[in-house]
């Protein structure tokens, strides 16, 4: 049976940091942290980003679910690993049936220019995306479809925000990812722009596209009010995907989803 690493009792500080973390975005950009919940979200951290892990909290509901071979991989861990009761952990939680088990984890930094300035970009730039689940997804999506990056407005919700990570399922750990992105950086890097708009007699659907640049970027907008008029303007490209049964527009997230598969299978031309 493996031996973990000794466990000290959370203190009340560290509990108001974690607190901090889950509920307040300019406490989670001046840390450089976050907060992954869930046994297997955490078990999946340990085993593929263990240097990413600033501390792990455990109650007695997670350890008794812990195998040995579970337990030998957090031993290994040089973070700090904390634990408190499961009556605290629950206080603790942002989820609806807590699993005794969190991370404070650090958050990637990504080289702008580095990441723009490769030879192949495809990637998605979002705009005013408040909802946190479709943000979560577009990154999982893009993350999946192997795309470059994935850029949001300033007014977009936080991608290390607690609902966002667990809808991307850890790929904001894998991806890059840029807050309070200006549209008009992609210009400056040689990127175009598609834009996916609501079908009218000014967009072109999605399927007469039939090969894209090696360089650029798929923007979609909030769920509401769709891409601002500035962005628009500034499109290489404005695109639909065809409507039926009196459908008048997608959720974001399907939106994106569907453009970035579509675009990324097509040959790209110079």
């Amino acid at each position: 049976m493996g031996i973990a690493s000794p466990l000290h009792p959370l203190t009340r500080r560290q509990i108001t940091l974690v607190r901090l973390l889950l509920h307040d975005k300019k406490i989670r950009a001046q840390e450089g942290a976050f907060v992954l919940e869930g046994a297997k979200s955490c078990r999946d951290l340990i085993r593929r980003h263990p240097q990413s892990i600033l501390s792990l909290i455990v109650s007695p509901r997670y350890l008794r679910t812990e195998d040995d071979a579970e337990r030998t991989a957090r031993s290994t861990l040089a973070a700090h690993q904390l634990s408190c009761s499961d009556a605290v952990f629950d206080k603790l939680s942002d989820v609806e049936a807590p699993q005794g088990v969190l991370a404070v984890v650090r958050q990637p930094k990504w080289d702008e220019t580095s990441v723009l300035g490769e030879a192949r970009v495809l990637g998605v730039f979002g705009d005013r995306l408040r909802d946190p689940a479709n943000v979560g997804v577009i990154v999982r999506t893009a993350a999946a479809l192997n795309l470059t990056g994935v850029w949001l407005s300033s007014d977009s919700a936080d991608p290390f925000g607690p609902k966002v990570v667990r809808a991307a399922a850890g790929t904001v750990l894998t991806l890059p990812i840029f807050r309070g992105a200006d549209a008009r950086v992609f210009a400056k890097h040689g990127c175009s722009i598609y834009s996916a708009l609501v079908p009218s007699p000014g967009t072109i659907p999605l399927r007469n596209i039939r090969e894209i640049p090696r360089r650029v970027v798929i923007a979609v907008g909030n769920e509401g009010e769709g891409l601002a008029e500035d962005i628009v303007a500034l499109s290489d490209v404005k695109f639909g995907i065809p409507l039926f049964r009196e459908v008048e527009s997608l959720n974001v997230a399907a939106t994106a989803a569907i453009s970035v598969f579509y675009l990324s299978e097509l040959p790209t031309h110079t």
